[in-house]
């Protein structure tokens, strides 16, 4: 156990060099920015803000231990008896919370830093002390509480252990509060309010905290054989990778514009849920997934639209172990939270990939509800509600009895990626946690692609498994996929076959392809189908133009297809009187124009369109926001800072031998006001240094009374006349040696 000191930036400043590497390491808004020294860094730690965020690591019992701390003043069997534990039992829980620096050791026993009391105003939902509240309670609670009626009993009842303070409404309750002020065990707070002494309500608890002490959650979980897990999750990855590829397949023929307002339109996101098959949610997560990752994104059009990216066809070339890779770990990073589509907003209906998908929470929330499978036996599948009991026990600050966890829809995205399997984490979804690699994990688990095909003379082909990468895309093309599972069934028909010879094979090559893939003779029926769809392809051609030129006289066009200024147009005569060109109309025009021809632009029916030129704007430039990632602190940045700090303090002690006082750091406001507090609390005084009237840097050794409202009032040593400092003119504290 640690040696008893006078005060918690004694205890810090007290510990070895690997205890406080461990404290930055678990804390790391300890050291980003690093502190100037050992007295910075303790000023920092009992801060509100850094207190607050080392917190929200602790599990429920952990919580317990400090509140029981905070009620019962310090460590010891007041504590204990709080929770209803044996004090030795208190020894590991007490010892991990002062290596978290939210506890320090005095020479009564652990106290609780400062701001604990700030931020856990209601420690086990306990009122304030009958000090606090200016009352005396009865000596004996219990045989007080045997002289009232029925409704106060029943207030008592409600309120034993649940939060002190309730609201009385109506003539009823109004009366049993009155019996209750008149009987000592409530203070009346207003007209209607009523809050119960800490004393009154520990009497009722039996002297106790909570109800059950010390407990996890507990209860049977159902496992499932790893090997059954990690089958399950690769067929699932295997159905996602064939989902994003449907989709780019579909967005790069035929990409959906981009709403004025940024997403995708209700109507684009139902036909992208039909082309991967699947429901709503499900290609709403796996769009934002793809996006997110950088495999889609709106093109440089005049009108956007959402396209596969140069991203994507180096994706589309990888394994496909490497291919999900990007995807589970994009999934565990982001920030977005595609849930919120089809919930809503209050604003109304949200559409996929619009701004607003986002929720800041949710990627931590993913990393909670993996770690409660991780922490579970390989292969236990645990039910929702013992999911949510495990998030309110880790987590009890951030996720109190009643919030929802959203671990359903955590379980549901994990899912539909492949991170779990029938319910359980599978082996890729460990590695993932533990950030691994990943993709040689799930490389393990994916079932071995083959190389053939089986054809059938009705016109069909059997794929026995998951095909090689080339002629999965080529049969994608080629044919038809008319059901899925185990084994995939392509159809080829009329249109499939056309979709092949688009392409630019020929039908010998689409022969000669399946020919090679097949395990079986191509049958006739096939052949007849190719030959037959290749002979009638392409004897009707259609073309596209982005203008025409029209004109009665056949010597100006004939003068415009001469003018080699008007080369960049591509002028083509299609009659006497029309020349076409690719260029939009606009440009055709102002080009004309330029070299002195006189052209008008005309509507479909051949009226004039007569225009003001419109000033140009360059389209607006658009943050995409990144996700903001917390900076872990390493082994060796650890070290480093921490022997930084030692070397200052030895420093530091030097000076101290041939001047007054200690060298005072410059702190910043926040470490100024939490450093005066503890003084102010401990009745100790400390150096400050301090700009006065003249603009000139002071040092003096300040016993500080009061520091609220940005100002510090106290005495200075060897003057009685207190003094009032305004704390933005204090440049540094140091405490006094």
């Amino acid at each position: 156990m640690p040696e008893p000191v006078r005060s918690y930036a004694d205890d810090l400043r007290g510990r070895a060099d690997h205890q406080l590497q461990e404290l930055v390491r678990r804390r790391p808004d300890l050291a980003r920015p690093a502190p100037v020294d050992l007295t910075a860094l303790a000023a920092r730690a009992a801060t509100r803000p850094s207190t607050q965020r080392a917190l929200e690591q602790i599990d429920a019992d952990l919580l317990h231990v400090i509140e029981a701390v905070l009620v019962a003043g310090h460590s010891g069997p007041a504590a204990a008896a709080l929770l209803s534990v044996d004090e030795s039992a208190l020894a590991e829980p007490l010892h991990e919370l002062w290596r978290l620096g939210i506890l320090w050791q005095s020479a009564e026993g652990m106290r609780p830093a400062r701001a604990i009391g700030e931020i856990l105003t209601h420690p086990a939902h306990l009122g304030p002390p009958a000090a606090e509240l200016g009352v005396r309670p009865p000596a004996d609670v219990t045989a007080v509480v045997r002289t009232l009626g029925e409704p106060a009993t029943k207030v008592l009842d409600r309120l034993r252990w649940s939060a002190p303070r309730a609201t009385f409404e109506g003539p009823a309750l109004t009366a049993a509060r009155d019996e209750l002020v008149a009987a000592g065990l409530m203070v009346q707070v207003d007209d209607t309010d009523g809050v119960l002494p800490r004393e009154v309500q520990l009497a009722l608890r039996d002297g106790r905290l909570y109800e059950h002490g010390l407990q996890a959650p507990t209860g049977s979980v159902a496992t499932r054989p790893m090997p059954d897990v990690d089958a399950a999750a690769g067929a699932e990855v295997l159905e996602l990778l064939w989902r994003v590829e449907e989709l780019a397949r579909a967005w790069e023929i035929n990409p959906p514009r981009v709403l004025r307002a940024g997403g995708l339109s209700v109507r684009d996101h139902k036909t992208a849920s039909q082309v991967m098959e699947t429901t709503l949610e499900q290609s709403a997560f796996i769009i934002e997934m793809a996006c997110a990752a950088g495999l889609f994104a709106q093109d440089n059009g005049l009108e956007p639209a959402w396209a596969p990216t140069s991203a994507y066809d180096e994706w589309s070339l990888r394994e496909a172990s490497r291919r999900w890779a990007l995807l589970a770990q994009t999934w565990w990073q982001t920030t977005r939270a595609p849930s919120v589509i089809t919930q809503g907003s209050a604003g109304g209906p949200v559409n996929v990939l619009s701004d607003i998908v986002t929720w800041p929470l949710m990627r931590g929330r993913r990393h909670d509800v993996l770690r409660v499978l991780a922490d579970l036996p390989e292969g236990s599948a645990p039910e929702l509600h013992d999911v949510d009991a495990y998030l309110h026990w880790r987590r009890p600050l951030r996720l109190p009895e009643g919030a929802p966890t959203r671990a359903d829809v955590v379980l549901q995205e994990a899912a539909w990626l492949g991170v779990t399997g029938r319910g359980a984490l599978s082996s890729a979804g460990h590695a993932l946690i533990a950030g691994d690699e990943v993709a040689a994990v799930m490389a393990k688990h994916l079932p071995t692609p083959v190389d053939h095909i089986l054809l059938q003379a009705d016109l069909t082909a059997i794929a026995p498994g998951p095909l090689e990468d080339d002629l999965g895309r080529f049969m994608r093309v080629a044919a038809d996929v008319e059901s899925r599972g185990g084994a995939t069934v392509f159809r080829f028909t009329p249109s499939s076959v056309r979709r092949a010879l688009d392409t630019g094979l020929s039908a010998a090559d689409v022969i000669a392809h399946i020919t090679a893939a097949s395990r079986t003779p191509v049958p006739q029926p096939l052949d007849y189908l190719v030959g037959d769809v290749a002979r009638r392809h392409g004897q009707a051609r259609v073309g596209s133009v982005g203008s025409y030129v029209r004109s009665d006289d056949e010597t100006a066009l004939g003068a415009m297809l001469a003018d080699r200024e008007l080369a960049p147009l591509q002028l083509r005569r299609i009659a006497p009187t029309v020349l076409v060109s690719p260029v939009p109309a606009g440009t055709v025009l102002d080009l004309l124009r330029d070299h002195e021809h006189t052209p008008v632009a005309e509507t479909s029916d051949g009226g004039l369109v007569l225009t003001a030129r419109e000033a140009r704007r360059a389209p607006a430039r658009r943050t995409n926001a990144r996700p903001v990632a917390v900076e872990q602190v390493d082994e060796q940045a650890a070290e480093t800072l921490i022997a930084a700090l030692r070397r200052r303090e030895a420093s530091e002690a030097e000076r101290t031998l041939t001047q007054q006082g200690p060298r005072i750091p410059e702190t910043d406001p926040t470490s100024t006001v939490t450093m005066l507090q503890d003084a102010s609390a401990e009745h100790v005084a400390v150096w400050i240094g301090y700009v006065d009237e003249t603009g000139a840097t002071r040092r003096a050794l300040f016993r500080p009374e009061r520091v609220d409202g940005g100002r510090a009032v106290g005495t200075i040593d060897g003057s009685p006349a207190r003094r009032t400092f305004v704390v933005h003119r204090i440049t540094g504290v140091a405490p006094a040696v």
